[in-house]
């Protein structure tokens, strides 16, 4: 079992940045690939980027690609979302998720997730 924390999230202007991390216990981070999803209201849950096990490879949406970066960090068992030039169609409710497979921009591929951290973008 893999226990995913999301943090970092928050109200921030439209053009600012945040960084949410992703905290993990229960097995090493390392034999996961990982990815983040959000989720506005009324919406459905989307991709937003996703990682292989080592962090070399990297996909993004359409939609934050040259805004958004995931890195990680195996020895510390944390990931990181870092968001800049945030736009107020960015609010959502952002998760991270694991799996034991490899990543992917389905949601149904991921074995563990967060419960969420709040990013709000105003305009």
């Amino acid at each position: 079992q893999v226990q995913l924390v999301e943090s970092g999230g928050g109200l921030v202007q439209a053009g600012g940045s945040l960084r949410l991390s992703c905290a993990a216990s229960g097995r090493p981070l390392s034999s996961y690939a990982m990815a983040w999803f959000r989720q506005a209201p009324g919406k459905e849950r989307e991709f937003v980027g996703g990682m292989n096990w080592s962090g070399v490879s990297t996909y993004y949406a359409d939609s934050v690609k040259g805004r958004f970066t995931i890195s990680r960090d195996n020895a510390k068992n944390t990931v990181w979302l870092q968001m800049n030039s945030l736009k107020p169609e960015d609010t959502a409710t952002y998760y991270c998720a694991a799996s034991s497979r490899y990543y992917s921009a389905y949601s149904s591929s991921y074995d563990y997730w967060g419960q969420g951290t709040q990013v709000t973008v105003s305009s």
